[in-house]
């Protein structure tokens, strides 16, 4: 399915309900080095999310040895980033929070094993949504260098959502699972739904999306 826009037609990706909107990529690229930062950010949390998980369920078989190199590999994306911005006279500054990542954690049930399930699920689709975008502006940002950068993240970035679907789908039924990801999905989407207040606002997971009608 292709959502089409006066300017560009976006592809939908898998588990997402609803594609990032063109206004996104041209917000995103009129403050690159606001995206940037905040992608350093994303890279790091991501990292940290993976290990607290680890640590969370520590016996778990097979986890540790999927979660370490991820976030291993997590923390290579920030070094990369971070080597970036600092090479355009800038450092890891903070940012506010857009709050996607909050909204989402509401979701996730408390009692386990619930709250593991509903932990991977929500992990796989910020790294779903996390490749749209930058393949995005892997292809429409106006900077050569940020380009390249997107585009040498993108295979890992794919393989991380794939890493928290083949956790949550070697634990419970497809059936369940799929019942859970659609509702989840549709969190995800009404998280992103809206308009920037203002312009510096921009993040790697601020609103905008092309919700479906």
């Amino acid at each position: 399915m292709v959502i089409s826009t006066p300017q560009k037609s976006i592809a939908s990706i898998r588990w997402l309900k609803a594609p990032t909107s063109w206004s996104w990529v041209e917000e995103a690229n009129a403050r690159p080095m606001e995206v940037l930062i905040d992608h350093a950010h994303c890279e790091r949390k991501a990292a940290g999310s993976a290990v607290q998980m680890m640590f969370r369920y520590l016996c778990e078989p097979g986890l540790g040895e999927v979660l370490s190199p991820l976030a291993r590999e997590e923390l290579e994306h920030f070094e990369q980033v971070l080597a970036l911005i600092k090479a355009r006279g800038r450092y890891l500054e903070p940012l506010p929070s857009p709050g996607y990542g909050a909204e989402l954690a509401k979701h996730i049930r408390k009692l386990e094993p619930l709250r593991m399930l509903d932990s991977f699920l929500v992990a796989g689709l910020i790294e779903a949504r996390s490749h749209e975008r930058m393949a995005l502006l892997a292809e429409h940002s106006p900077d050569g260098e940020l380009r390249q950068l997107y585009a040498d993240l993108l295979i890992s970035e794919a393989r991380h959502f794939g890493v928290y679907w083949t956790l949550a789908e070697s634990r419970w039924p497809r059936a369940q699972l799929m019942q859970r990801l659609e509702v989840l999905a549709k969190a995800e989407s009404s998280a992103l739904d809206g308009r920037l207040r203002e312009p510096e606002d921009v993040r790697m997971h601020s609103v905008g999306v092309s919700m479906p009608s």
